[in-house]
Formats: structure tokens, sequence, C-alpha cells
């Protein structure tokens, strides 16, 4: 699921000029359209400021570190196409009550953490949504809340004690009013975060819990921001936390995933020694209770490539959504992404279940078998490309435990492949059925989750797919190479429903298309959110849609790809909505409005709903 910045693997060279530095290092990738390497066109709607940190201290830190500061600096704006320091951060919009108490986040309408319920299940219930489906076609803004300095849109908000939590892609955590979008306090992270937070009890007051980029975990005083403690759970280079960490019983259950699928397609690096992993954490300390491998195995020497680089594996398998409790068996539920390296891990593209109390690996079943792959497999120099070369059909999307009707119980998921799967947590992960909603591919298939009620699965479908425009045609995004690819807007998309009990279709509707309009896919890869007759999914196109529980009607969509004026009087603008869904509580939908790689539409923007804006 790593949709990354993906730059040519080369030695640095001593050009200080932008231009050059992009040629030199950037343009294989970025002008080629290889797998998941955002065009020049998408990256130039980023920020200066948000490349850098990509280069210096996240995603491309590996590349980064190939160029000098004056190199990292000068592509930097570049590619973005302004200067440092062009968008001023707000001087305004903080609440007059900051030090408000918070001491009863619970006693209110709340959506905590990723899935709202340990099953991950994403479904509000009607009381806490405070929104009823006859309401839903009467949604208007209520207010906007830019982030600063280009920050794009990036985690997806927490809802409790009458205030929002969010995170962003570089690494300002804000509390907000959820009323007014008026700001308690932001707190400075070392790297992005885009994990969702969790609230909970630390003694007598309560803590915002979340990860980073950097495969740091966090604790901080709710109220007010201040930081309370800080693990480091993974200390091989380029581990993050994507999925947000579970909360439960005074115990955090922190996911760690991987960028070395990008990092290790340079001829030169050792690819590849990673393991996914679950690590539990004392929620009071930040101590580690125990940590446990997705891939039981170490890596070893396996072989030496072209260039005679020496290779490891097994390695991948990392876990990028949010975990699944158990509290019937006590057991904790995952999926995996694929393997980095050959041999490709058993365990890879699987349904995983730990013991929540010893984290002893219990059972797993692989939906997808020699799924080994990284971005070599893409790119302009293949030295480190699996020999399996996988179809890198990992999962994104959380395990949904759920219970049937004949008494049985389920994990749903969708997977990159276009597949959806239930499994049965009960009997070893065995398969209860297996329903195909798309072709799949690298970004496509089902991407970051889905929402289940008593009956059905709602599953948004993403099959991304791109087109290359060549010459005269680019325009006036034509690059140094006379053209590039560009995300096919015809292609992608899709809403469905599945039968839990047998995974048949209820029913699907198909994406309305957006046209020839720049930048724009009508696919739907953001996690899908449900309250009681009304499903809501974003889509790469900027819209955010609900969708009519009992036949598929689109009963509600929003554009939210336009300019705002914000309560904290910071430049917004909408753009794609991808990675975190929506949440609901109190009667107010929040959505993140800018997520996007590989040619959305970045935007900056937190939007609020509520009935008539009011």
């Amino acid at each position: 699921m790593r949709l990354l910045i993906c730059l040519l693997l080369a030695g640095a060279g001593l050009a200080q000029d932008g231009a050059t530095v992009y040629v030199k290092h950037c343009s294989q990738c970025h002008d080629k359209g290889v797998s998941r390497a955002p065009l020049r066109a998408a990256l130039q709607r980023l920020s200066p400021e948000s490349v850098l940190q990509a280069l210096t201290s996240s995603t491309m830190a590996r590349q980064g570190a190939e160029l000098s500061a004056a190199e990292a600096h000068a592509v930097s704006e570049f590619v973005a196409g302004k200067a440092f320091g062009s968008e001023p951060a707000a001087q305004q919009g903080f609440c007059s009550d900051k030090q408000a108490p918070f001491d009863k986040p619970f006693a209110t309408p709340h959506w905590n953490g990723w899935g709202v319920n340990p099953a991950n299940q994403r479904a509000q219930p009607g009381a806490m949504a405070g929104l009823s489906a006859a309401q839903v076609p009467d949604l208007k803004v209520k207010w906007a809340f830019g982030f600063p300095d280009g920050i794009r849109a990036f985690a997806q908000p927490t809802v409790a004690g009458g205030r929002i939590f969010i995170g962003s892609d570089r690494g300002k955590v804000c509390s907000l009013d959820a009323v007014t979008g008026c700001t308690y306090w932001v707190f400075e992270a070392s790297a992005p975060v885009r994990a969702a937070i969790s609230i909970g009890p630390v003694g007598e007051r309560w803590a915002a819990y979340f990860g980073d980029q950097a495969a740091q975990a966090y604790a901080l005083d709710a109220g007010t921001g201040k930081l309370l403690w800080k693990t480091h759970v993974e200390e091989l280079p380029f581990a993050v936390i994507t999925g947000a960490p579970a909360l439960y019983d005074g115990r955090l259950y922190v996911p760690v995933s991987s960028y070395e699928e990008v990092t290790g397609a340079a001829p030169g690096y050792e690819c590849c020694k990673f393991r996914g992993s679950v690590v539990a954490l004392d929620a009071s300390t930040g101590k580690q209770v125990w940590k446990s491998y997705t891939i039981p195995d170490a890596p070893r020497p396996v072989k030496k490539n072209a260039r005679g680089t020496q290779l490891w594996g097994p390695s991948g398998a990392g876990v990028w959504s949010a975990p699944t409790l158990d509290l019937k068996k006590r057991a904790i539920y995952v999926t995996t992404g694929d393997s980095y390296s050959d041999p490709a891990a058993r365990t890879s593209d699987a349904f995983v279940a730990f013991d929540m109390d010893t984290g002893k690996l219990l059972w797993s079943r692989q939906m997808t078998a020699g799924d080994a792959f990284n971005i070599a497999c893409g790119g302009p120099e293949p030295a480190n490309c699996p020999e399996a070369k996988g179809p890198d059909f990992d999962f994104g999307s959380s395990p949904i435990l759920v219970e049937l009707a004949n008494g049985k119980r389920a994990l749903v998921a969708g997977q990159k492949s276009g597949v959806v799967h239930a499994v049965d947590p009960d009997q070893q992960g065995e398969v209860l059925w297996q329903t195909r909603i798309g072709e799949g591919g690298a970004v496509g298939g089902v991407q970051w989750g889905s929402a289940v009620d008593g009956q059905n699965v709602y599953v948004a479908l993403s099959d991304v797919r791109f087109r290359f425009v060549a010459g005269a045609a680019a325009g006036a995004n034509k690059t140094l190479f006379g053209g590039y690819s560009e995300m096919d807007s015809k292609a992608g998309g899709g809403m469905f429903a599945l039968s839990l009990a047998t995974g048949e279709r209820v029913w699907h509707t198909p994406p309305p298309g957006c046209g020839e309009k720049h930048g724009c896919s009508p696919a739907q890869s953001a996690a899908v959110t449900l309250i009681p007759g009304v499903v809501f999914s974003g889509g790469l196109d900027g819209h955010l849609r609900g969708y009519s529980m009992t036949d598929g009607r689109i009963v509600w969509d929003a554009d939210t790809a336009r300019e705002y004026r914000t309560v904290n009087g910071v430049k917004a603008t909408g753009g794609s909505i991808d990675g975190p869904g929506p949440v609901v509580a109190g009667g107010i939908l929040y959505v993140n409005s800018g997520y996007a790689f590989l040619g959305g539409m970045p935007g900056n923007v937190l939007l609020a709903f509520s009935v008539d804006g009011k």
C-alpha cells in the first residue's frame, strides 16, 4: 500500500540546480509511470516543505541520503514549483478556552480510533451518529480547517470529549473543538502521522495514543498535548506505523510495516531484512510487553544480485492497518502485506492471529502465495526484483470481526487482488467465501477498508488505471521526456454490498465518473463508513458520496475539491479522498480532503458537515 515518491537510486551529483538534480535522480521514475511513483504534475501540487520532509525524515529518507542538503532543498523547490516559506502558517483560530478540562471523553458522542469499535466494523450506531438517513441529503459544510504550510490532509480524525484529534503528513498533531473547529493545541511529532489516534485513560487523566512514520509510538496528555512518553518499536531503518494502534485494557497494540519495499529497489542495497510485527506496549509507560513478527523465521543470506550485492529473505509481510481485537478469545487479528524478497513468506498476503496476552502466533491463512515484490520490479534497474516478481496483492484493510446469522463468526477483508475474503477465526482461518469485485492491481482492488452491518459488508473498489499521454497531448504538464502516464479518468471505482453469509452480491453502484478532468480518477480507495441506512465512500475525484444501504442509490454527493474559507485563516483547498475514511459523531460528519498520491489531487483541508451547515 505504499503510494510513495520513487527516485532513481543513483550516485549523488554536485549540482545544486533543482532541474538538474531532478533529471539525474528523479525523472526516470516520476516521468515514466513507474509503479506507485507520483507523476511530476502531482508533485507540483505539494509544498517544498512536504517534499523535503519526505527526503529527509520520511518515506524517501534512503534516497534523500544520496543528495546533499543543497540538492535536496533545490529539487524540493523545483518539483513543487514554489519557494520555501511561500505558504504562511496560520496566525489565528485558537480556542478562547484553551485550558478547558478534558475529563469525560466518552460522555458525549465519539468515534475513537480507526474502526470505531475493537472489531473494526466502521459502523457508527444511530445514537452516536446523531444523524439519520433522512437528514443526509441536507448535509452542508459547517466549517473547514486548513492545515498550514502546505501540510496535506493525512490521518483519520478521532472524536472524543467534544474534541477532534488528528495527525498530518508533516508530523503536526492537532486537537480541535469538534463543534467550531478552533484549535486547542498542536504537538510536533518527529515524522508524519498517518495513524488514527486512540483516546484512553492514564491514571486520573486521559491520553492520546498514535504512531508515526518513523516507527515511534506516542502518548500525549489529551487535554494539553504534553508528551507523556515516546517509544521506538522497530530499530531497522525505514520502519513505519501507518495503521492505528489498538488500545485495550491498559495495553497498546502497535502494527508495524516498512518502506523497505521502496528503498530495497536500489541495486546496491542488501534487500531485505524487515519483518512485519505487532508490538504490545504498556499504555501507562510505553514499555514493551511483547513483540511478535508476522514472519517467524529471521531473514538470512539468500543469493547475490547481478551487481554482487548480498540479498536476504524472507522479508516483508508488514501490517499496514489497525489490528482487530477479539475480546471473547483474547486474540488479535491482522492482515499482512506482500514479501519484499525471495523466498516469499507463507504469512504474507494473509490473515494472521496472535494471542493477546503473550503475542504467540496462533494461526495464519494466506490468500496469495508467492507474492514477493519491491519497487525494482517496475523500475529502470530491476537487479533487486525477486524472481517471483509477485503481483503486489497485499492487504491494506483491517480484518473485520462479525457474528453471522448461523452462529458462526467471520473475519472479512478486501484485498488489492480485487477479492473480498471471509475466513473463520475459530477454525484456523478456514475460508468461508471469496468474491471478486474487481481486476485488482498494485493500487487496485480494495485498498483501505470496508464496513459492515448485521447483513452485509459494504466495499469500495479502487482499481486505479493509468494511460500514457504523449507529446503535445501532455499540454502544460508535459514532462522533460515529452509525455507521462496519468490516471485514467474512465477506469476504476464502484460501490458494492455483499452478503456476509455467502459473499453474494446484493447490489453494485458503478462510479459516476469524472469526465476528462485532469488528475481525476473514479477510483474509490478510501475506507468506507456507515451509519444506519447510509454508507459513505470517498473517491480520488474528490467526491464524498452517501449510498442507500438498501439498494445502493446515491443519496448525497459533495464535491470537496475546491477552495474553502477556514476557521483558522489558512488558505485551503480540497482534493482527492483516499486512505482514511469519514467519521460521524454527534450529528457532524468529518472528512479529510487532499490525501493524494500518484497523480491525484492534493489538498489541505479537514471538513465538518452538518444538516444545513448548522
